[in-house]
């Protein structure tokens, strides 16, 4: 199709997303249940106090989300942090912010097609989980190609049967522990006389990674119905939302299992959790839901990151088939069978712990330049300093600056080098695209209907 002037029109996404769609979105990828998939690691780290990481890490990513909501409202277009660090700090940084998130979102659907594999072949051991993975892969590609009110139709299900289970989880634990003869330490999941800060900052850093929802979210500008009021509700709504949801799980496990030394396997303690409280039952009906949530996962980081490289593809910054949409559905079709081919692979020869290791890394660096965008953006460019203005664009995002920042040095020296292994790749990949940084990377358009083109922003030389 072309315009009237017989240019083709620029590549453009299908609005239909209302703010309970996006939040919904946004706690499907957060994945209510991925309590259990950490529980034991992250209570085994902070020394049992689970309930606690969880409350630094729901405060720390809630001055983060309202960083990104302030930046939406500047940029409502498609790319997360890519965009705002793009726009705010230069091409060079938005394309290392950009390539350092990537391995997060391609990990996160790795991730949940292994745990898929995991479970469904502990229920069925006659079926190999290579068998499991491939079918995941193949119904949560298809579905993302169909279009993002079909995913949208499919979280509500899914994201109710995690919020049910829950709320029976709940009820079941609060029975327990009352009806127990020794009297729970009603604060000791949060915190008690021997807490340690730098136990919970450790365990806080590794749960970062649940609340990419919010990122998630900024990544459906442009297909949400007035992005730039929509969007940064739904971020502030989900990251609270899913932030409680956390909070209460993780403090009812440490009221009915204090004794985490005990863990069978602190890779799987949800089933030492599970036969405590509830037996075969509870764990049968926990087993569903969590199978039930990756999906839901699965499909929206598929979609998210399917997103992001159709908004690198769409720069240049990538190659331009990412940015290729589907002729009926709209849909960035080659990004998003590119991310399944991706996921596939990595779930079929890389070990679980290894794609868990990676993912906190690039979310966090992420946070951390987007909470530094606002800064850019409002005060030292709009130069927005009211008083008001000063809370919102300075003073709060430095907070968020900071917290993120001192979970990103408590991560493991591990992720640590994964991550900076990747940035380099990043690094490399950046000079073979500017011709060794003589030359910046493609702009991205912030205007759907009148995109700088690539050929020009690829000719301008370095002046970032």
């Amino acid at each position: 199709m072309t315009s009237p002037s017989g240019e083709t029109p620029p590549a453009s996404l299908k609005r239909a997303l209302g703010t309970p769609a996006l939040v919904l979105f946004g706690l499907a990828y957060m994945l209510p249940l991925a309590v259990f998939t950490t529980c034991g690691l992250v209570t085994e780290v902070t020394g049992g106090h689970l309930a606690g990481a969880y409350l630094v890490t729901t405060l720390v990513m809630l001055f983060t989300a309202y960083s990104y909501a302030n930046m939406v409202r500047a940029y409502s277009v498609a790319g997360s942090a890519y965009t705002y660090t793009q726009r705010s700090f230069g091409s060079h940084v938005g394309f290392l912010t950009g390539w350092t998130l990537l391995l997060d979102y391609l990990a996160l659907p790795l991730l949940n097609y292994l745990v898929i594999g995991i479970y469904l072949h502990a229920t069925f051991p006659a079926v190999p989980s290579w068998a499991f993975v491939v079918g995941s892969v193949f119904v949560v590609t298809a579905l993302n190609v169909l279009g993002i009110t079909v995913v949208s139709g499919v979280n509500l299900a899914l994201v109710g049967i995690q919020v049910i289970f829950i709320v029976v989880f709940v009820a079941t634990g609060i029975a327990f522990a009352s009806g127990s003869a020794d009297m729970p330490d009603l604060v000791g999941p949060f915190f008690d006389s021997g807490t340690s800060i730098s136990s919970i900052a450790s365990g806080a850093a590794i749960l970062a990674l649940a609340f990419l929802g919010f990122d998630a979210v900024s990544t459906l500008s442009e297909e949400a119905k007035d992005a730039k009021r929509s969007i940064p509700r739904a971020i502030l709504v989900c990251t609270l939302i899913g932030g409680l949801l956390f909070i209460v799980t993780a403090y009812v496990t440490g009221i009915v299992f204090p004794d985490f030394q005990s863990f069978t396997d602190t890779d799987s303690a949800a089933l030492d959790i599970m036969g405590r409280i509830g037996g075969n039952a509870l764990f049968t009906f926990f087993t569903a839901a969590y199978i039930g949530g990756s999906f839901a996962s699965a499909i929206t980081s598929q979609a998210s990151v399917s997103r992001i490289l159709f908004a690198m593809g769409r720069d240049g910054q990538l190659p331009r088939a990412l940015a290729r949409l589907h002729s009926r559905y709209r849909t960035p079709v080659v990004a998003a069978v590119a991310v399944g081919l991706v996921g596939l692979i990595g779930a079929l020869f890389l070990p679980l712990d290894v794609a868990a290791s990676v993912i906190s890394f690039g979310a966090l660096v992420a946070f951390s330049f987007v909470n530094l965008s606002v800064i850019k953006h409002y005060v030292l460019d709009k130069k927005e300093r009211g008083a008001k203005a000063m809370w919102a664009y300075a003073v709060a995002p430095v907070i968020g600056f900071a917290l993120t920042m001192w979970l990103w040095t408590s991560l493991t020296p591990t992720t640590l080098v994964a991550g900076a292994i990747w940035a380099t790749i990043g690094v490399v990949i950046l000079a073979i695209l500017t011709r060794g940084f003589r030359r910046r990377p493609p702009v991205m358009d912030f205007t759907e209907d009148d995109p700088t083109t690539s050929a020009t922003a690829a000719s301008v030389p370095a002046t970032e």
